[in-house]
């Protein structure tokens, strides 16, 4: 983590003689974030990498070699439990999504050196199937068949929305469905998402608002998993909370619809991209991932 200066000296301290917007304390400077481990940031590094070669990008020896040495410190770190994507203060744990991520990096090293004819390390491919079995095993709830926020819980996570999204699974896979419609059910509020409902969160007090890219991630998943209308009623209503050019916030306020947190927010327009693609795709089944080997085949 680079302060907007480039540091990378980040301790974090609470101002206590300023409020916050509306009250809305505590008010912090630097990041805890700073000194946490997120082990799914491989996997959103490698995909990069990925969708980068398959829209005409080169991989040169020297891209190659550093993107080696990631997967080889994803071998050395997976089994490790972290913060997760949201950055959750208190005691690491092993997220479900963060697991996932570390088989996407895997899996998109072994694809690229399948698709240029490199030598793959055979501990890629090992792993990458050994953390399938462990997220098939630990990480979905037996008595509703839908992923769950991490091992040994019951809780539910919006970033499980991304699963099918990245490929882990099928988009039909009936454990996506699933994860969608306890999502869509019962970690939403007039159909917008809310991206988890944990204690440390932040490490702030009170209820959150809804977040924009969670719901558009249902979007995609409701789009490529065959209910097209659903999917299009929930993005339109989405976009209604744009403001007058069209930008979102971080959040919206179910209650009120009030934009709120980080503004604009590039992950929600990227979350908003990405569902308009799911609803304009002939196949609205098959991931960017899939569409991408499509492609190449």
């Amino acid at each position: 983590m680079y302060g907007v200066g480039g540091e990378r000296f980040l301790p974090e301290v609470e101002l206590t003689h300023l409020e916050g917007y509306r009250g809305s304390g505590p008010v912090r400077i630097g990041n805890g974030a700073a000194s946490q481990f997120q082990l799914d940031t491989f996997g959103e590094l490698l995909d990069t990498a990925w969708l980068y070669r398959q829209h005409g990008g080169v991989i040169d020896e020297i891209f190659w070699d550093f993107l080696s040495r990631v997967g080889g410190a994803v071998l050395e770190k997976w089994h490790e439990p972290d913060q997760g994507i949201w950055e959750i203060r208190g005691e690491p744990r092993h997220f479900v999504y963060s697991k996932v991520m570390a088989w996407v990096a895997l899996d998109r090293l072994v694809r690229l050196a399948e698709l240029d004819g490199r030598e793959a390390d055979s501990g890629w491919s090992a792993a990458r199937d050994e953390i399938l079995e462990l997220v098939e095993r630990e990480g979905v709830d037996p008595a509703t068949q839908s992923f769950v926020q991490c091992f040994d819980s019951e809780a539910l996570d919006a970033s499980n929305l991304m699963i099918p999204i990245v490929g882990f699974v099928p988009h039909g896979d009936p454990r996506a469905k699933a994860t969608a419609d306890r999502i869509a059910e019962e970690l939403s509020a007039d159909s917008f998402v809310y991206r988890c409902i944990t204690d440390g969160v932040d490490g702030l007090d009170g209820d959150e608002a809804t977040f924009a890219i969670c719901s558009f991630w249902l979007v995609e998943c409701l789009a490529r998993g065959g209910e097209g209308e659903r999917a299009r009623q929930l993005f339109e209503r989405l976009l209604g909370f744009c403001n007058d050019v069209g930008l979102l916030a971080e959040e919206i306020d179910p209650r009120s619809g009030e934009l709120i947190g980080n503004f604009p927010q590039a992950f929600s327009h990227l979350g908003l991209i990405q569902a308009a693609i799911a609803l304009d795709m002939p196949d609205h089944s098959m991931s960017m991932m899939e569409l991408g080997v499509a492609a190449q085949a």
